[in-house]
């Protein structure tokens, strides 16, 4: 099968998928559940798509099918916000706060510290392992940090920050849909002058050196739109830290080819039917018991623990 019809059998699966669950059990609740179920496909499909995005750029940057943008602390620091806005001003302050001014500026401070990650360890040739190195060790911090503070807190306003924890695709603000929407948009439309540079950067340095391609500014720019399209992700619905490294490798593992224009289409239908999906299972067979975030971590762990097994005996 050519990578084009496996794109057009994921587009229809993807449709199938989004279409029961939209309609299913419905019944009369038109008015109520039907622009609810709608805007939580949307806001799945923005961050499936970011997700995806980011993680199979950053895969192809750095070569190595394991990693995710999470590395680099952004889910951390995403925490840490929250529990440092509780800390000081309270729960009842962040309730209080205009979802936009929240939502921008938990972006803002994330883009923030990853372009100031990136000037900083850029300097002097540094390369982008180097880079991840740094943002392991940030991530510990901020991580070390937010629990350090959530143990100084009233229990009544950890129940808040634990909420902030995971990820949730029930109670999506449908306001912030339209902010993120335009945002991821426009990230997209700059990532679009670089997408053509994926297919030699995926042949590693030196081969995309010796092609003509300014690798260091190249890169850069990439691992500026993946900090934006994480931050913008996370910020929407919550850290999920194993969906990308879950949707990207499936859809490496179905389309088995190396170019990036239908890697990047695939991981993005992979992705919508992967939380689509899940979401409907949690809503249908374990009724609300339990979130699509735990079931994508739970199964991408065990996917992890499988492609380190994999990888080792290779």
């Amino acid at each position: 099968m050519t990578p084009k019809a496996k794109i057009i059998l994921l587009a229809a699966a993807s449709a199938v998928v989004v279409t029961i669950y939209l309609f299913l059990d419905l019944g009369g609740s038109w008015d109520y559940a039907f622009p609810r179920r709608i805007a939580k496909v949307l806001a799945i499909i923005l961050t499936g798509g970011a997700i995806a995005l980011s993680t199979t750029v950053f895969q192809t940057i750095t070569n190595n099918r394991i990693l995710t943008p999470g590395i680099m602390g952004l889910d951390s620091l995403y925490l840490l916000i929250q529990t440092i806005v509780i800390f000081l001003v309270g729960s009842t302050t962040l309730t209080m706060m205009n979802n936009h001014i929240h939502f921008l500026m938990t972006v803002g401070i994330m883009v923030l510290f990853s372009g100031v990650l990136y000037k900083v360890m850029f300097q002097g040739g540094r390369n982008v392992y180097f880079l991840l190195l740094i943002g392991i060790i940030f991530g510990t911090l901020f991580q070390s940090l937010s629990s350090f503070m959530q143990i100084l807190i009233d229990p009544n306003e950890f129940q808040i920050v634990q909420d902030k924890m995971f990820a949730s695709f029930n109670n999506i603000n449908t306001e912030l849909l339209w902010i993120a929407g335009a945002l991821i948009l426009a990230v997209t439309l700059y990532f679009l002058r670089f997408a053509k540079y994926l297919d030699v950067l995926s042949l590693g340095r030196d081969q995309a050196v010796n092609l003509g391609v300014d690798y260091d500014y190249v890169v850069k720019q990439f691992l500026i739109i993946i900090a934006v399209l994480v931050s913008i992700s996370t910020a929407l619905v919550g850290p999920i830290t194993f969906l990308g490294l879950l949707v990207v490798n499936v859809t490496y593992e179905f389309m088995k080819t190396y170019r990036h224009r239908y890697l990047l289409t695939g991981s993005l239908l992979i992705s919508i039917i992967t939380l689509v999906g899940g979401q409907l299972i949690v809503e249908k067979v374990f009724t609300f018991s339990t979130t699509l975030s735990v079931i994508i971590n739970f199964v991408g762990g065990v996917y992890f623990i499988y492609l380190l097994l994999k990888e080792s005996r290779t």
